[in-house]
């Protein structure tokens, strides 16, 4: 393949990320910064993901400032001890995934088994024959998101492989 035709395939992938950034509540802008870091030999300041994406210093700062906190991306000292921060992708998915799980699906699944559990419980108070469809809907749903929890949970806690591969055992059975 020419050096064009690399080119064209990267900014593919990286159209890609952008897309998938959307997805996952992040701005397209985000998944092009993430992307030419992903595609990057070494860690890349600043000022060079401005020229790099032309976008604006402060939108930089602020991409990376977020793809920091959420770990997708991680700050380095420059060589030599200078003072230019450079940044470099976190490249191993199934950690960040586990980790955007922890910081913030997982908050929201617990908040809202509270809400379902506290509705359970202000429509047991009521003893009118009314609410009992509404009582059933909440209970199915508070039992499907204890169900989903649970599956979340045992991805989080393992590795992809073992996921994996614990699906695949229990395909075999």
């Amino acid at each position: 393949m020419m050096d064009d035709e690399i080119a064209v395939v990267k900014e593919d992938v990286i159209e890609s990320m952008e897309r998938s950034a959307e997805v996952y509540g992040l701005s397209r802008s985000a998944g092009r910064v993430y992307g030419v870091l992903y595609f990057a030999d070494d860690p890349v300041s600043i000022p060079e993901l401005v020229e790099e994406t032309g976008y604006a210093k402060s939108t930089i700062s602020n991409i990376t400032r977020k793809l920091t906190r959420i770990g997708m991306i991680h700050r380095r000292s420059s060589e030599g001890g200078g003072r230019r921060v450079r940044f470099a992708p976190e490249t191993d998915l199934w950690f960040v995934i586990q980790d955007v799980f922890t910081q913030y699906v997982d908050r929201e699944m617990e908040m809202t088994q509270r809400t379902l559990q506290q509705a359970l419980d202000d429509l047991a108070e009521r003893d009118i024959d009314a609410v009992e469809q509404d009582r059933e809907r909440i209970a199915e749903l508070a039992d499907t998101y204890e169900q989903l929890q649970t599956l979340l949970s045992v991805a989080m806690d393992n590795s992809a492989e073992d996921v994996i591969a614990a699906i695949e055992q229990s395909d075999l059975d």
